[in-house]
């Protein structure tokens, strides 16, 4: 891309050099008004009332108000005597997440919260969206955390932020042109990155319809060991071409579940009481509370492909009482809503998991045949339209016991098996593919902002 013609030494050495008629100055120098943040006190929160923002209201470079914290207009009002935030300011986190910068583009009135640094550029001097793109640039992210303190979290204190320097052209119309570029090139970054995350989210609907019509209807069409075998029937399948393939297909009959409708004829339906069992292995009341273990929270789960599941270790708490093996299954059976299910797939036996999971153990059944049943929508939403409560809704284990599940012959289960892992990991393969895709956008989009507010290149012409 294209340079100025004539640079100078910036006098800052993670920057270097930039464009001859720009300058090098401290943030300090660009505000109108001493920075600012909110209460160091907890208001209390309502349904309704003013939208009160933390450092988590800020995603992804902007605020965020949907399901933010309210407080009532008394404490807003209260609150406005020290910080009063206005369009156009610049809001920054200074405790926990420091470096993560939002220009104000509402013009409604809302409070913010101590983490939040509340910043005022001086118009005169500097554009508020130049302002923010260079606190997002990477040589302005490397001097916060310089002047940071890390203690059990990173902090930067609300006098050392103006010690953050910036370099900026002179011309407040280089400096808007600037930001004019910035803003329609990250808005096509930002676009295309948007578009990998909805194919994510596709790749994901795949592999949970592969699963789901693999595990409650099995392979329709010839698969490896039963293409052959006498009980398929011939049809002739019509492709989108518009050509025509013989194909074999087995008979298939009612299940006598509404919901689940026809299975093949050979398949059984039984309860799951049947093939697996509940709850096995208990630790004792006696056990040590403090003991190291490898405890597995409902939040530490992913619904997804076995193995995925993330384990969290500490001390165990009062709760942990479920002994987990190898190949077992884990249902949640409190805020079912959050389809906290996984198989464990792990050499290691012995994870300990609260009293909140259900603990399913394949006894007459394959185990990862187990495993992808209980990620198939079947399983999930019956675990869900069985839970009772509102806000945490949760199920009794007994009650998962009694599901149906639809049983093929074992070498079948491992031959459905077998086709789900095949399909699963040329899917899985994509999906890795577009997170390193939406990775290198992202690191583009950083570079390209870093690059262009410190001058290394042009782009005002």
């Amino acid at each position: 891309m294209k340079k100025y013609d004539n640079y100078k030494d910036s006098g800052i050495e993670w920057i270097g050099e930039i464009p001859e008629h720009w300058i090098s100055i401290p943030m300090r120098f660009l505000l109108r008004q001493k920075i600012t943040d909110g209460p160091h006190e907890t208001p209390q929160f309502l349904a309704e009332g003013i939208p009160f923002l933390s450092v988590d209201g800020i995603q992804n470079g902007e605020l965020v108000f949907e399901g933010c914290r309210k407080i009532s207009e008394e404490d807003h009002n209260r609150y406005k005597q020290k910080c009063i935030v206005e369009q156009h300011d610049i809001l920054m986190g200074k405790a926990a997440s420091v470096g993560k910068v939002a220009q104000v583009k509402v013009d409604f009135e809302f409070s913010i919260w101590s983490p939040l640094a509340l910043l005022k550029p001086n118009h005169n001097k500097i554009t508020s969206s130049y302002f923010e793109y260079f606190l997002k640039s990477t040589y302005a992210k490397d001097n916060a955390n310089i002047l940071s303190t890390f203690n059990t979290q990173q902090n930067i204190s609300m006098t050392d932020i103006p010690r953050i320097y910036y370099v900026i052209p002179n011309s407040i119309e280089e400096q808007t042109a600037i930001a004019n570029y910035l803003d329609r090139k990250t808005a096509e970054i930002d676009e295309l990155i948007a578009d990998k995350k909805r194919l994510l989210e596709l790749y994901e609907e795949e592999k949970t319809a592969i699963i789901n019509q693999a595990v409650t209807k099995g392979l329709n069409h010839d698969y490896e060991g039963l293409s052959d075998d006498p009980d398929f029937e011939n049809q002739t399948e019509i492709k989108p071409s518009g050509k025509s393939k013989k194909s074999r297909f087995r008979p298939m009959k009612e299940s006598g579940i509404e919901w689940l409708g026809e299975i093949p004829e050979h398949w059984e339906v039984k309860r799951l009481k049947y093939v697996v069992s509940l709850n096995d292995e208990t630790l004792s009341e006696k056990t040590d509370e403090e003991m190291h273990i490898d405890y597995i929270e409902i939040g530490g789960l992913k619904n997804g492909n076995i193995g995925s599941t993330e384990y969290r270790f500490g001390n165990a708490p009062s709760r942990a009482r479920r002994i987990v093996r190898n190949g077992d299954v884990i249902v949640s059976t409190v805020r079912t809503y959050l389809k906290a299910i996984a198989q464990i797939s792990d050499d290691k036996d012995g994870y300990i998991a609260s009293t909140g999971f259900a603990i399913l153990r394949p006894k007459k059944i394959d185990s990862k045949f187990l495993g992808y049943y209980s990620y198939s929508p079947f399983f999930i939403d019956n675990t869900i339209a069985n839970s009772v409560g509102v806000t945490y809704p949760a199920i009794n284990a007994s009650n998962i016991l009694e599901f149906p599940i639809q049983i093929p012959p074992i070498e079948e289960q491992k031959a459905i098996v077998h086709h789900i892992e095949i399909e699963c990991t040329r899917i899985d393969a994509k999906i890795n593919n577009t997170k390193k895709l939406i990775g290198l956008l992202t690191e583009y989009r950083t570079a390209l902002i870093s690059e262009v507010v410190t001058g290394k290149i042009k782009v005002t012409d």
